[in-house]
């Protein structure tokens, strides 16, 4: 027979604070993507954003992933 803790058991945290890192490593994106908006639509930054995070998530870094997005844009548009 195999033990499982409980779910409930905060002892057991195979991820870390999973809470605290994703906030603190979308944070600027967010902010980014905020001052975005200012200059150009909701709906542009948070394509922005959206893509980016993508890409993060692909295994690029930060710098890279922004360049990437932005080199997508055209007249501040993406398609």
């Amino acid at each position: 027979m195999y033990y499982y803790p409980p779910l409930n058991n905060m002892l057991y945290m195979p991820y870390g604070d999973l809470k605290s890192e994703t906030l603190q490593a979308i944070k600027p994106f967010v902010d980014y993507g905020l001052l975005e908006a200012t200059s150009t639509s909701y709906s542009h930054a948070l394509t922005e954003v959206a893509a980016i995070a993508y890409l993060l998530g692909k295994g690029y870094d930060p710098q890279t992933a922004y360049k990437t997005v932005e080199s997508w844009e055209m007249n501040e548009k993406f398609f």
